[in-house]
C-alpha cells in the first residue's frame, strides 16, 4: 500500500467525516493538542536549560529529571493521541506536506535524543559527562523548536 493509498484509506473513515463535517471537534482537539505539546515543551525545556546551566544550577539535575519525566511523558502521550487525530482530517494534505514531514523527522530524532540521554549520556554523568548533556540538552532544544515551528507552519501550508 502507498503512502497516498493509506491517505486516502484514512480519509474515508468515520473520524475523517466526523472531523470535517464538526463545527468545533477539529478545533477542540487541536487546542488540547497544543496545551499538551505546551506541557511537553515546557517539562523538556526546564530540563534541557538545567542541564546547559542556565537555570536553577542549584537543582540537582537527576532529580530534576526523575521529578519533570512524568509529565513530560503525559503530555507526550495526549500529544501524540490528538495529533494523530488531527492527521484524519485531511491526511493527503498531511503527508504531502514539507512542514509535516520536516515535524514526523524532527521527532524521530528527538526520540532518538532522547533515548541516547537516558541510556548513554546521564549513565554517563558522573564521570565527566557534563559536556555530552550540554550537547544533547541543545540537540532536544532545537529539535523541539524545529517541531514546534513546523507544527505551527502545517496549519498554513495545508
Amino acid at each position: 500500500m502507498s503512502l497516498e493509498d493509506f491517505a486516502n484509506t484514512l480519509a474515508t473513515t468515520s473520524l475523517a467525516e466526523t472531523l470535517t463535517d464538526s463545527t468545533w471537534l477539529f478545533g477542540a482537539v487541536e487546542a488540547v493538542h497544543v496545551m499538551a505539546l505546551t506541557l511537553v515543551f515546557g517539562s523538556i525545556a526546564l530540563v534541557d536549560l538545567r542541564l546547559i546551566g542556565l537555570v536553577q544550577q542549584h537543582r540537582d539535575a537527576d532529580r530534576l529529571v526523575r521529578q519533570v519525566l512524568p509529565l513530560t511523558w503525559a503530555g507526550f502521550v495526549l500529544a501524540a493521541i490528538t495529533g494523530t487525530t488531527l492527521i484524519f482530517a485531511n491526511p493527503q494534505g498531511y503527508f504531502a506536506n514539507t512542514f509535516f514531514r520536516v515535524k514526523i523527522l524532527a521527532l524521530a530524532l528527538a526520540g532518538l535524543n532522547v533515548l541516547v540521554f537516558h541510556y548513554v549520556v546521564q549513565p554517563r554523568a558522573t564521570a565527566g559527562g557534563a559536556t555530552a548533556q550540554r550537547v544533547s540538552a541543545t540537540i532536544s532544544l532545537a529539535l523541539w523548536l524545529t517541531i514546534i515551528t513546523c507544527g505551527r507552519w502545517i496549519g498554513f501550508t495545508i
